[in-house]
Order: structure tokens, then sequence, then C-alpha cells
């Protein structure tokens, strides 16, 4: 299945709209074992060109909330790395990203997420991540679903994206660091 989310072009050959801006770069990691997920939004500009995920500050911030160095954190068979849009969407007229692609969690979510038996705990980066695995759970707004965690620990943790956009939300949720974070830390080091 992944030489064919590879080689993907839904999202330019048969869109939900307007086409992909750009040649499509699906971006993902997963194998069979991973008992560890992160299931996230879409890639950014950095992650596209790198082909990698989390190949950009997002990704050192996200690492040190895991409490995990780069070789356990691309290692396919311990941690799954799964956006809900897998290519780089572009960026709207403020120059934000766009949402993640909706061909893609149509095409492939299911299909992948049942090729993952083994994950037993899931980090959900961001809102579109938090309603696709929690549904009618996720809280009607981020800071609602992030600070509901033990309701859905430890077989998921939400948390907000790991962009220096959300500086300042951190710093109004001293909480997130103070609790989550140890939980989720011992969590992801029982599964290393």
């Amino acid at each position: 299945m992944a030489r064919k989310i590879r080689a993907c072009r839904i999202c330019v050959e048969r869109p939900l709209g307007a086409p992909l801006p750009h040649e499509p770069r699906p971006v993902f990691q997963a194998a069979k074992g991973a008992r560890l997920a992160i299931f996230g939004q879409a890639p950014g500009k950095r992650v596209h060109e790198s082909g990698r995920p989390f190949t950009d500050p997002s990704g050192d911030r996200l690492r040190a909330w895991m409490g995990i160095d780069d070789a356990a954190f691309y290692d396919p068979r311990r941690v799954a790395i799964v956006p809900m849009g897998f290519c780089f969407p572009g960026y709207d007229a403020k120059g934000s990203d766009l949402p993640p692609r909706k061909e893609c969690a149509e095409a492939w979510r299911a299909r992948l997420m049942a090729a993952l038996p083994g994950v037993e705990t899931a980090i959900l980066v961001g809102g579109y991540a938090q309603k696709w695995h929690l549904g009618e759970r996720a809280g009607k707004s981020i800071t609602e679903t992030v600070s509901q965690w033990r309701d859905h620990a430890p077989r998921f943790f939400p948390t907000p994206h790991p962009s220096w956009r959300n500086n300042a939300w951190l710093k109004k949720n001293p909480w997130f660091e103070r609790d989550l974070l140890p939980v989720l830390r011992a969590q992801v080091k029982a599964l290393m």
C-alpha cells in the first residue's frame, strides 16, 4: 500500500475542488509493527521538500514533547507518522498552510489505519486529526479537546500543533507541559 500512496495523484488528476498547486509528494512513514503513531494535519513546505515527516522546527518540538531522539522517531517499526493529507496543500492568501486535502483521507485513511493493527497509542496533532479519530468525543476547540486528554489517554493524546505559531497557546495553557507531557513521555518510553 505504501507504494500506491507514494504514487498517488488524486489531488491533481481527480481533485475535490481546485487541484493541488504543485506536484504531489506524499509524505508519511508506517510499518505494520509500529506501536506508537502520530496522526497530524499535512506536511508543510519544508517537509514537502525533504520528503521526510517533521523535518522542521515543529518536529524538533514534537520530539522534545515525546522525549525521543531522531533515531527512534524516524524508525517506522516504532513510530508511524500519518497525516490527514499526505501532500503539502499550499498556502492561503495570508500565507498560512491550507487545510489538508480531503481526497487523502477519503482514499487512504481507513485502509492505512487497518494496516497498522499494533498501534496502542496515537498522538493526535491538531484539530483535523482529533476530529477524525475522536469523532463526537472531540471538543468544540483544540483547547477543549486537549484539556480533556485524560478522557482519551493512553489510547490517544490530543495535542496542539507543535508550531511556533502556538507559543502563545502554550503560555496561556501551562497545564499542557506540566500535566500532559510527563504522562505522554512515560507512555512513549513504555512503547519504545
